[in-house]
């Protein structure tokens, strides 16, 4: 493949995109945030300068009218061999897709079908892929599913404890933030290669936050389940919960549609401080409930941890990642903390000033800090992808 490859990561109310040359380099990064609204971009070179952007074109903004504006930015920045492909972010690829795929008219109507299993992610990440399929019909394009990853994880990870025509129908843990968790172990892999074949717990700490337990760089457990809305306390997300708790907001009178805006937009660090869902909002507030939920927050994520310590039989290592994993040195250093009792010594010098390896002299665990880069990852399926298939 000699053009350039586009990646685009497509959420309700923002678009992420970049554009990598053949060898993979980064041309392009950026995001088209306020979908919904008014559109905004904003966008860096590879060497992360930030580049003058023009107003949108078109209001309303539609996902046609999007993806035709940013196709012609990226013609201008794409080089002498053109655009060659588009790899996508696809959130849930359901029981069947464990590994990047082709898109074609019968993917994409295998992937509307899977809508049932998430209706907030799935219609807005197909919609940038049936837009380009209009505008270039002859781009070849390659979904990349954030499930995938976590296949390998054994039965007793996946299933969950209801009737089997339930199960059946596709009712499991599936696990997210796979494109992410793919990346570091890549990473760990390269950089920490006897690290890499251990026991490593990855804490991907952002908006939405997960863990997740790799034996040899594989998935084998994760605290997402059937939902981006399980596990760990997130921004505006409530993590896990007893399912009562949903029985009985529906005898108060709540509508599904009330219960599923709560669940997703209302709890989590926004409900607890009742100041923000920004964790660097809350670490910069004087208020105490900002500090309670920021020891909710911890304390459910190292409570976790210990957790999947106990899936893997042991603990080797500790990767954070994501944007509060990669930035916030308090959180992390209260998490290792919290886990003392497991052999986690944080060196806080080395904390402090954002080193990659944070480990205290004598720690029997390694903890790093290693930055994702899903769009790294989409860009590599694509590059593979398109390289194997005609």
């Amino acid at each position: 493949m000699t053009g350039a490859i586009l990646t685009l990561n497509a959420g309700s109310s923002s678009l992420k995109f970049a554009l990598f040359d053949a060898a993979l380099a980064p041309v392009l990064r950026g995001e088209v945030e306020h979908l919904d609204s008014i559109p905004h971009m904003a966008a860096d070179d590879g060497a992360g300068t930030a580049l003058a952007t023009p107003p949108w074109s078109r209001i309303p903004a539609t996902f046609a009218t999007i993806v035709s504006d940013l196709l012609a930015l990226v013609h201008d920045r794409a080089g002498s061999g053109g655009l060659a492909a588009a790899g996508h972010r696809i959130v849930h690829g359901g029981m069947d897709h464990v590994a990047p795929a082709r898109i074609t008219p019968g993917l994409m109507t295998d992937l509307h079908a899977l809508t049932a299993l998430d209706p907030l992610h799935m219609p807005h990440n197909l919609a940038p892929a049936a837009a380009i399929s209009d505008m270039m019909p002859d781009l070849p394009q390659v979904a990349c599913f954030d499930t995938a990853f976590h296949h390998t994880m054994p039965t007793r990870a996946q299933t969950i404890p209801l009737p089997r025509a339930i199960r059946d129908a596709g009712v499991r843990r599936y696990g997210f933030h796979g494109l992410s968790y793919e990346y570091i172990a890549a990473r760990l892999a390269h950089e920490a290669p006897e690290l890499a074949r251990g026991r490593v717990v990855v804490a991907h700490l952002g908006a939405g936050a997960s863990l997740c337990a790799m034996r040899g760089g594989a998935s084998v457990a994760t605290t997402m389940g059937f939902s981006t809305l399980d596990g760990l306390i997130m921004a505006t997300r409530c993590g896990s919960i007893d399912p009562g708790v949903i029985l009985y907001l529906v005898r108060q009178g709540y509508a599904v549609a009330q219960i599923e805006d709560m669940l997703y937009h209302q709890s989590g660090l926004l409900a607890l401080s009742e100041i923000s869902g920004d964790m660097r909002v809350l670490l910069d507030s004087p208020d105490a409930r900002a500090a309670v939920a920021i020891d909710q927050f911890t304390y459910r994520i190292a409570t976790e941890v210990a957790g999947l310590a106990g899936a893997l039989g042991g603990i080797d290592g500790l990767v954070f990642t994501a944007g509060i994993g990669e930035r916030s040195a308090p959180i992390r250093a209260s998490i290792c903390a919290r886990l003392a009792w497991l052999g986690l010594r944080i060196d806080a010098d080395a904390n402090a000033s954002g080193k990659s390896n944070i480990a205290g002299t004598g720690s029997p665990v390694a903890i790093r800090v290693i930055a994702t880069d899903e769009a790294a990852m989409i860009a590599r399926h694509t590059r593979d992808m398109c390289a194997s298939s005609p």
